[in-house]
């Protein structure tokens, strides 16, 4: 029997760059549009398939070429389940926009509780959201954006939402108008800290919103309506304004009234404002597992924690918000259940997963392919690519005060990058290639003309003897340890470290795989530098700077803490004009710089794959970090 099997290809929305959250090997998620890009670990890949004869009859509820989420007209609640599943890691709470939680695991969760001004398409093109509120660019010198909250949209509670909540957000990222000093400023600072000037105040991913609106919205306290004026142009402003947090919430919380708090930002006294960021930091995550009182966590989308389900290490069952503003949730429970990308096949075909983004190997979609016309298959180009990040800090052999560049260098020329093509990738996608940048992806018209300024090739192929010669220059004992550590169980990467370690300990380095299960959970590896080398993936969309807190010195995903004042100098022009001829020419600059000073290894970008039970409809491959489940409040049973 023939399985059902769609294809579809990115159009890439200008100069796709990596964006919204951060935390793991390659997720997505929390801070999905304002400052960076998500990482991802399980996310797999798929082969370039093609699509039989019957893959033009199915549509998935969507018109032919429409990236947008279909319009199902109206629709009632069904009181049925669907299991849905990215990865075995578990849910950390309501707040996937802190350093320590923006993950695609912890988003595609998060994302079914709150709506904000705008969507990712299917292509990385940005919808707005009506529903919740409508924006318009009102000004382009000064950059200013008016935005009106729809009357109807509320919080769970009843409690409007309104400019006090995205007021709200723009104090959690530190805005130096709030708190003076941060991380390496001064009273004019970039970034609040706290009051022994060590680290931000709130442990927000992003800073984008406070960083170039540094007034803070405008509008009247309580009110449906406010004015954003930027500083200067910012080429990402219309992602800007995602999701905000209920700010009734977090004052009361923190023995504030909700005009207490609301006043205390804009009266500029950081020293109220800073009595919530405990709450803001700690409240909102579930550290015991259990589900939170539902007064605090107040959802604003289509589904709720209020009556959901957990049980720790299995599933979380998401019920209906019952006041939401918006088209009800055609399918009445969505569980998350918790499980290894390598069980997604068997699960899927048992019925305990209803839909599965596996990670592709050529043995799991000639699984899914001989399981019959019962189950769909889905492929299409993925906006992620997977990368090897050196850790700089002083306790890395990689540090400038150990081996420095040399051993760097030694490491690149021993990474087989087309040998795990061959091997991995390859087999599933005969089109696949090394991938030589960071910020374009090889099916974008940039990319060739960027590679070819930016880099001329020299660890496109191993070179043990050149690896020897760098590493004897470098200084390092041999036999020095190589940490290479990654979110743990994925067999792909273990495959990947293994073939590291059989071409790299040829030149004197010991690789240690150190793939773990905690590795991008807050106090996991990633987080406090205890490895030499980061394998995941960014999950990225149609950015154009949301790579600045990835490779800028201080970022706040720079987990290796690199750090360059020629490549800090060109993003601050690409995030301060509008002008694409600029945004290439600096791009290409950082790319010759990362290569130049070895701030990690792309490996590939790779395809991505979905397969479901074939009665469920309106399942529709999401190329953007928000992954399939960017419309699950439409999925629903025939």
């Amino acid at each position: 029997m023939k399985i059902r099997r769609t294809t579809m290809a990115i159009v890439a929305a200008g100069a796709l760059v990596l964006t919204g959250c951060t935390s793991d090997s390659g997720d997505t998620g929390g801070d999905n549009g304002d400052g960076g890009a998500e990482q991802t670990g399980d996310t797999g890949d798929t082969g370039d398939a093609t699509g039989d004869e019957d893959q033009a009859t199915e549509t998935e509820g969507a018109a032919a070429g429409d990236t947008a989420k279909p319009d199902l007209g109206d629709i009632e609640t069904q009181d049925d389940e669907i299991y849905y599943s990215v990865g075995q890691d578990e849910w950390s709470g309501f707040n996937a926009a802190l350093s320590s939680t923006n993950s695609v695991y912890n988003s595609v969760i998060n994302d079914r509780m709150q709506d904000s001004f705008w969507y990712w398409g299917t292509d990385g093109t940005i919808y707005p959201n009506e529903d919740f509120g409508t924006y318009e660019l009102v000004s382009e010198d000064p950059l200013t954006i008016e935005y009106t909250i729809s009357d109807e949209a509320v919080w769970e509670d009843g409690t409007p939402i309104t400019y006090d909540d995205f007021l709200y957000k723009w104090a959690t990222q530190n805005p130096a108008s709030l708190f003076s000093g941060g991380v390496g400023g001064d009273d004019e600072g970039e970034a609040g800290s706290d009051e022994d000037g060590e680290g931000a105040v709130f442990d927000s991913v992003s800073d984008s919103f406070a960083r170039y609106v540094s007034e803070g919205p405008q509008g009247e306290p309580g009110g449906k309506t406010f004015t954003v004026e930027y500083d200067e142009p910012y080429p990402d402003w219309e992602l800007v304004m995602d999701y905000a947090f209920p700010a009734h919430v977090a004052a009361r919380e923190s023995g504030l009234e909700p005009e207490e708090l609301t006043q205390a930002i804009l009266d500029g006294d950081g020293d109220t404002v800073r009595q919530t960021a405990e709450f803001y930091n700690t409240g909102w995550l579930s550290p015991d597992q259990q589900l939170p009182d539902p007064s605090i966590v107040p959802s604003n989308g289509p589904y709720s924690l209020d009556g959901a389900t957990w049980d720790a290490g299995q599933y979380i069952t998401l019920v209906p918000n019952e006041n939401y503003y918006g088209p009800p949730p055609a399918t009445a429970r969505l569980t998350f259940r918790f499980a290894a990308p390598e069980t997604h096949v068997q699960a899927l075909q048992n019925g305990d997963i209803n839909i599965i983004e596996p990670q592709a190997t050529v043995d799991t979609v000639q699984q899914i392919e001989n399981m019959g016309d019962q189950f769909t298959l889905k492929t299409g180009d993925e906006m992620t690519w997977e990368h090897l990040d050196f850790n700089f800090a002083e306790t890395s052999a990689f540090s400038e005060q150990n081996g420095g560049l040399a051993a760097r260098e030694a490491f690149a020329l021993c990474v087989p990058r087309q040998q795990i093509i061959d091997n991995l990738i390859a087999p599933i996608n005969p089109e696949a290639e090394v991938m030589n940048l960071r910020e374009y992806f090889p099916f974008q018209d940039e990319y060739d003309e960027v590679v070819q300024e930016a880099y001329d090739g020299r660890y496109d192929e191993v070179d043990i003897e050149a690896a020897k010669e760098k590493f004897a220059e470098s200084g390092l004992e041999e036999g020095v340890d190589i940490r290479i550590g990654y979110s743990a169980p994925n067999q792909r990467r273990t495959d990947e470290v293994s073939l590291i370690k059989s071409s790299c300990d040829q030149v004197g380095f010991n690789i240690v795989d150190t793939g773990a299960e905690d590795f991008f959970q807050p106090g996991g590896a990633l987080e406090v530098g205890d490895f030499e080398v980061a394998l995941f993936a960014w999950a990225g969309s149609g950015q154009i700077s949301s790579g600045q807190p990835i490779y800028e010195t201080g970022g706040t995903q720079n987990y290796g803490q690199f750090s360059s004042e020629t490549v800090d100098q060109a993003w601050e022009k690409v995030s301060s004009t509008v002008d694409p001829e600029v945004h290439l020419e600096q791009k290409k600059i950082i790319e010759k710089e990362l290569w130049d000073q070895l701030y990690g290894i792309p490996v590939f970008a790779f395809p991505g794959v979905v397969a479901h039970d074939a009665s469920i409809e309106n399942v529709i491959f999401n190329a953007t970090q928000t992954q399939v489940a960017w419309n699950a409040e439409q999925w629903m049973r025939q």
